[in-house]
């Protein structure tokens, strides 16, 4: 019998087993009002999942996105009594910084009067002796029955829903296809359920009459589920975050499909789906396996669900956050507050005595780098190699908001903060090159690829794959095998290398017009107006080219001063075998590298013509400055120069000496990486040599650290932190308020680099408090998933989000140290105040203490900090005076 054979038995009428004597106590979802309260409890529910972007555009995505409108201590209770999720790291970490004098009694009578607590150093060095107890959850069904039944319930479902996410989200890794790709997510689930004969061997009879008895309609499928299962109203948001949450990977894929959606200007309702099966699993469960056992068991749970209660679909109420233990919960919070209370005492030490560098001659080169936190490093090696330098901090995007094609790609990537969309398409080509050349590189690429695809088919295939292995494999793979293992293979090409010889390839760039005639039927449309977005341009026009040339020099507080060498760098990563990978790239790129960016912001800024129209609108660039791109590979700390063929003759001498001194500049960089990496002591040639080779390494977990460590954002001009040492933990975003009209810039610091700022801290800090459930574990058992969708810690279970634990931990020590960001201004008071009033997300994230804000003074090196709902207080006061309630 084959698949057609079965689905239409599938479609033989048959009675549900669904007795109503079996049923929980009932609940009341029919009325109309019911409906659209379930509407709005189904809403909330999805708005509390963060969205999970894909391997190759890996994102650092703020797990608590869903929570920002709570303030942090209770999104903190609601996530314990949701999902048994973890907030706060155990008293353990805690204790041990206080016994090594991180933590202060100064630190712990501070953080207990910031927050409000009459807990006292004493006390508080007590606590750190005894772990809370262990997390609750919401109950659902399955794990009530896991503690009643001898299966596991919970895993079987959470597997089939993988198993069926996973085919139906597939982005090209199956060979063999799905057949139910034409219906939705829940319409093809009802298909493919009652043909898994999975739960028939789980013992679950009936399987297909009763999937068959399912509501035909998502909504009311969760509608149905909530009666059926006696869910009580003011439990419903709860439970149904609980079974989000228990799914919680492929929860926030599908929460993606919403928010790039929505971006669009449109919806996506596929989350909701996921929620209706969820549902209907455990409503499959209760009636195969119901007992009176089980019954009685059941309306406990749900009378002891209706007590706990919520408040309009938002936030727990007042007596549902007391439930969860609330002296556990302020400890733990204190804590916190006295870590963050420790770095932020040493850092704002540094930039009160912070001295002013003298910006009056002109600098030999110029050098604005991406916010990131590695760049903090490499610019402070580049500073001290040539003291005449003067570098800049922008984010890595550069400004321009462009998706980008590269050469012979039909697929656009996104090059802005996924907070922005695109209004360019830009693609790439061979600069040149006429038709027949151009015709000839494609053409031999895409006999590579062919010849790669069609061996992959074979390989794979279910007449060879067997024979392919036994007979075939080891002599094919057994010299890359060893070569891998050996650390003697190149690294791997990007995705968009297209394997040309040196030369053509050194010809391959982005182009600021639309796609020629002789390039545009290479990209199979993706250049052309109809693969095209709403919104976005092919190419970048001349009449956009001034006002965006002179937006990026504005928001970088470039206008005067220039060099003759400008030097753009964007930065990426280098590693093998390492699914993350783009997660090491530039986060202000969308998980791609700054390379695009760098290279098209330079073309405009050396255009002629945008210069005369930049000379219009009152910013006079010397005719003798040059805009040169270059990339940082952040794993072995080289920049590369891109376009320097274009360079004019009469700055040979001076691009020989900027190659000197970036090349000493990695090798500082490379020196004080060394001891994170664990190879510190080593000789110089040793060292670079053994950090050139962890690139190379297939077998390598950490090629680099990422960003773990960040622990601030600073956007203030480079005098005011130039000569510290930062330690690599710091966003710096040059900032010159007095150069800012209307303070538009501050504004578009604040709601976008500052924002993507917290969102990279609080992945880092969600993945080290509760790896297990904001985090994707041991880095060795992951297995990729559709091919980029995310990976699968062994062979089953969820998709798993956020970063391996190999990011984070040496394996003896935390490299990574969860504290919320601090973000530092040097702007004045009323500005801030009035773009934080205006712009929702950046008040809820300063609110409700997702991050701290402080404000520096130009020139008595003084300092602020804002507390909610009381103003500004002077840092340092012995009293914390506040200057503005």
């Amino acid at each position: 019998m084959n698949l057609k054979d079965l689905d239409t038995l599938r479609e033989t009428p048959a009675t549900a087993i669904t007795p109503t004597t079996d049923r929980a106590p009932a609940a009341k979802w029919s009325s109309a009002a019911g409906d659209a309260v379930l509407a709005k409890q189904i809403a909330a529910a999805c708005e509390r999942i963060a969205p999970l972007w894909p391997l190759d555009r890996f994102v650092a995505v703020n797990p608590f996105h869903g929570l920002r409108d709570a303030p942090f201590q209770e999104a903190a209770a609601i996530m314990r009594r949701v999902a048994g999720a973890q907030m706060y790291m155990p008293r353990a970490y805690y204790r041990e910084q206080i016994a090594d004098g991180r933590i202060t009694a100064d630190d712990l009578r501070g953080a207990a009067e910031l927050c409000g607590s009459g807990l006292d150093p004493a006390a508080l060095q007590r606590a750190v002796d005894v772990e809370p107890r262990p997390a609750g959850r919401v109950p659902l069904l399955t794990a009530v029955l896991d503690e009643m039944d001898a299966d596991d319930w919970s895993s079987f479902v959470v597997d089939r829903i993988s198993h069926h996410c996973a085919a139906f989200f597939d982005m090209g890794q199956a060979t063999w296809k799905q057949p139910w790709q034409g219906l939705s997510l829940y319409a093809s689930w009802r298909r493919f359920a009652a043909l898994d004969f999975s739960a028939t061997m789980m013992g679950q009879g009936g399987m297909r009459a009763r999937v068959k008895a399912l509501p035909d309609a998502p909504r009311d499928c969760i509608r149905s589920a909530l009666n059926r299962l006696g869910i009580p109203s003011a439990a419903a948001l709860d439970y149904m975050h609980a079974a989000l949450m228990d799914i919680g990977g492929w929860a926030a894929w599908t929460r993606l499909l919403r928010w790039q959606a929505e971006l669009a200007g449109g919806s996506d309702d596929t989350i909701e789906e996921l929620l209706a099966i969820r549902l209907a699993w455990d409503v499959l469960v209760y009636e195969h396996k119901t007992s009176p056992e089980l019954r009685q068991r059941w309306r406990r749970v749900c009378a002891d669900l209706g007590k706990l209660g919520t408040s309009k679909g938002g936030p727990a109420t007042a007596a549902a956050t007391a439930s969860e233990d609330a002296g556990d919960r302020e400890i733990d919070q204190v804590l916190l507050s006295a870590a963050e209370l420790a770095y932020q005492r040493g850092l704002i030490g540094q930039l009160r005595t912070a001295a002013n560098g003298d910006t009056a001659f002109r600098p030999a080169v110029q050098a604005a780098f991406c916010i990131d936190v590695r760049s903090e490093v490499v610019r402070r090696a580049f500073e001290t190699v040539c003291p005449q330098a003067r570098t800049l901090g922008f984010a890595g995007f550069f400004g321009v908001p462009i998706e980008h094609v590269p050469l012979g790609a039909v697929t656009a990537r996104t090059h802005v903060p996924v907070l922005l969309t695109p209004s360019y398409r830009v693609c790439s080509e061979i600069h040149g090159a006429d038709p027949e050349e151009a015709d000839r590189a494609l053409a031999t690429q895409r006999r590579r690829f062919g010849i790669s695809k069609s061996w992959k088919a074979f390989k794979m295939g279910a007449s060879s794959c067997f024979s392919f292995v036994e007979s075939a494999g080891i002599w094919l793979y057994a010299p890359k095998l060893i070569g891998d293992t050996l650390g003697w293979s190149r690294p791997v090409p990007a995705p968009d290398d297209l394997r040309l010889d040196a030369t053509e390839a050194s010809r391959v760039g982005p182009t600021l017009d639309a796609p020629s005639h002789a390039h545009a039927h290479h990209h199979a449309g993706a250049c052309g107006a109809k693969g095209l977005l709403d919104g976005t341009t092919a190419g970048i026009p001349q009449a956009d080219r001034v006002a965006l040339a002179e937006g990026i020099l504005r928001a970088m507080s470039l206008t005067d001063g220039f060099a003759r060498l400008v030097l753009l760098v964007g930065h990426g990563s280098t590693s093998v075998n390492n699914p993350h990978a783009a997660g090491l790239d530039c986060g202000a790129c969308a998980g791609q590298t700054g390379e695009a960016s760098a290279r098209v912001v330079a073309a405009i800024l050396n255009d002629p013509a945008v210069r005369r129209g930049l000379l219009e609108r009152g910013l006079d660039v010397p005719a003798d400055t040059w805009f040169l791109p270059g990339l940082h590979d952040t794993t072995v700390d080289d920049v590369h120069l891109f376009d320097t063929d274009v360079l004019p003759a009469g700055y040979a001498e001076e691009l020989a000496e900027l190659r000197s001194w970036l090349k000493q500049a990695g090798e500082l960089t490379r020196l004080q990486r060394a001891t994170l990496l664990g190879l510190g002591g080593r000789r110089r040639q040793s060292l670079e040599a053994s950090i050139r080779q962890r690139s190379r390494d297939w077998s390598q977990v950490r090629p680099e650290w990422g960003l773990a460590g960040n622990a601030a954002f600073i956007a203030a001009p480079r005098t005011r932190t130039h000569g510290l040492d930062l330690g690599g933990r710091t966003f710096l975003h040059d900032y010159d308020w007095r150069a800012d009209a209307g303070f538009k810039t501050l504004e578009l610091i604040m709601t976008a680099p500052m924002v993507v700022a917290t969102w990279i801290n609080l992945q880092y800090y969600g993945s080290t408090v509760d790896n297990r459930r904001f985090g994707s574990g041991n880095k060795v058992l992951h297995n990729v998933v559709g091919g980029a969708i995310g990976v699968l810690e062994g062979n089953a279970g969820d998709l798993r989000v956020g970063l391996p634990m190999q990011s984070l931990h040496d394996g003896r020590r935390w490299i990574h140290e969860p504290l919320r960001l601090s973000v530092f201004l040097q702007a004045p008071q009323t500005p801030i105040d009035e773009i934080i009033a205006r712009n929702d997300l950046v008040r809820q994230l300063l609110d409700n203490g997702w991050l701290h804000l402080f404000r520096m003074e130009d020139r008595d090196g003084g300092i602020q900090r804002r507390l909610p709902g009381q103003g500004w207080v002077i840092c340092g006061a012995d009293e914390g005076e506040a200057i503005d309630a």
